[in-house]
């Protein structure tokens, strides 16, 4: 089964063209996720959560972004595909490493409760899929939506259930992602990070064009 297509025009999806770095991998920068999130405030208050489920770890930091805007409280679960230490999907398949409790908090307005699911990137949708399942099959949503930063346009390997709201901030080409607090895994800093998402996106960093016009501006003066 798809994914039920939000009730909105398609173009509330920015489709969004990148550029290689020189290793061959795309990078983004902490404002372009922030663009990318707040592009999708309007269909997300739409959908009308009650608490969004951040899938660890890259949900984190976008869910937060979202949470500024509109002002629902978030619970963790950690689901884990790859492994860290090979860097290769899991054997058998997604673990579950981190779940929340409903007695208390936050966590008690997923039962009956509208939930959103919020992860950086729909890749071969097997971890949204399988957040679904163990959601639902631990608890008792009354409605389940899905928020990714980035879908890649691929062919996926799982399928959402069709009354699952499905809602993509940007669509991306099916490329190696980099993103801003991975950036120490890269071996990069954060600035350094930013600068190359910055030649990704095919700008200069303000850096380099403030030193470009400082330059201009003593070759003006001689």
């Amino acid at each position: 089964g798809h994914p039920q297509s939000f009730a909105l025009p398609q173009s509330n999806t920015r489709k969004m063209t990148t550029r290689r770095a020189l290793d061959g991998k795309v990078y983004f920068s902490y404002e372009d996720i922030h663009d990318a999130v707040s592009s999708s405030v309007a269909r997300v208050k739409a959908f009308k959560p009650d608490v969004i489920v951040a899938i660890g770890g890259g949900g984190f930091i976008p869910a937060r972004m979202l949470r500024t805007e509109v002002k629902v409280p978030i619970v963790a679960v950690g689901l884990e595909l790859y492994d860290d230490n090979t860097n290769t999907i899991n054997e058998n398949g997604v673990q579950i490493k981190q779940w929340f409790s409903t007695d208390y908090g936050p966590g008690a307005l997923v039962e009956n409760g509208r939930v959103l699911i919020v992860d950086e990137v729909d890749d071969t949708r097997t971890t949204l899929a399988a957040c679904v399942s163990e959601l639902r099959k631990r608890h008792k949503p009354s409605q389940v939506g899905c928020l990714v930063v980035h879908n890649k346009l691929k062919a996926k390997r799982a399928s959402l259930p069709s009354d699952v709201t499905y809602i993509a901030c940007e669509e991306v080409p099916d490329e190696w992602n980099c993103y801003p607090w991975d950036a120490a895994a890269y071996g990069l800093t954060a600035r350094a990070h930013t600068k190359r998402a910055c030649a990704c996106r095919g700008g200069a960093p303000v850096v380099v064009i403030a030193a470009a016009v400082g330059a201009l501006a003593a070759l003006l003066r001689r």
